[in-house]
């Protein structure tokens, strides 16, 4: 059994009349839980009933930092009230993107302030909420999101877990997240050839601090590269970095899925 532990199943790119089809094809896999994150106050409600319609679906609720700006400030109350959901896992998809340019009517360090005062509310909702975070980060060159991520969750790390992921990065930086008390989580980068830094960062992971994911319809690891991901390449990733780790696909899936249980605090 695996865990797709971040896919975006509200995407336009997955049909609602493919959702039956997309869970079946996952199942047959042997991906048989699916954890689908919000990006915008907007998407929230289709992932929450996405959630309730399918049991293996568990949902996280956020603002991705290229939503900040779109988010009016009022958001935290409404935001709460949908983290109450039985069916929310983690509050996220959250962080920091300094990838992207700021859009119009924003500089940058304005753009980047709001990102950084968003992810601060939820790392405090979720304490409040004794959840944990999923946080995105990405810099067009260097680490500076990945940096001003960690020193955000540093006073958080006593009462909470963060996953960074979609971990780009090499195990020096995963090891910051591992020293916090942090998970990384890992997509078809990792299965990529160009990637070898990835791979090394998920075969240097500790047990019970590794996940997989998809991140899809974005990350399609190969052979699939290139084409739509969906929820069933979580096992092609998982494939990889099991080999690679010289352990047993069926080892691996149950040491992740022991990981995910504890962090989305979810059971078989």
């Amino acid at each position: 059994m695996l865990t797709d532990s971040h896919c975006h199943l509200a995407s336009h790119k997955f049909p609602a009349e493919e959702i039956p089809s997309l869970l079946d094809r996952a199942r047959e896999a042997g991906v048989n839980r699916l954890i689908t994150l919000a990006t915008n106050l907007a998407d929230i409600p289709r992932n929450l009933e996405l959630a309730e319609s399918f049991p293996q679906v568990f949902a996280c609720v956020g603002i991705h930092p290229c939503d900040v700006h779109e988010t009016p400030d009022e958001y935290l109350p409404e935001l709460r009230e949908f983290a109450r959901h039985p069916r929310v896992a983690a509050i996220g998809e959250t962080g920091l993107d300094y990838y992207h340019p700021p859009p119009s009517g924003w500089d940058e360090e304005s753009y980047h302030q709001r990102q950084r005062d968003f992810l601060q509310q939820h790392f405090e909702l979720a304490a409040e909420l004794d959840l944990n975070v999923v946080i995105h980060t990405r810099d067009r060159s260097g680490n500076a999101s990945f940096d001003d991520a960690l020193t955000l969750y540093e006073p958080f790390a006593s009462s909470l877990q963060a996953v960074f992921h979609c971990f780009p990065g090499p195990f020096s930086q995963a090891k910051r997240v591992l020293d916090l008390g942090g998970l990384v989580s890992f997509t078809g980068i990792a299965t990529f050839k160009n990637a070898t830094e990835v791979l090394d960062a998920a075969i240097r992971t500790p047990v019970g601090r590794i996940m997989v994911e998809t991140d899809s319809p974005y990350l399609a690891p190969v052979p699939h590269r290139g084409k739509r991901c969906e929820p069933a390449h979580s096992l092609c990733t998982a494939k990889c970095i099991s080999e690679a780790r010289s352990e047993a696909l069926e080892q691996f899936a149950a040491h992740t899925e022991n990981t995910v249980q504890s962090f989305f605090r979810v059971e078989n």
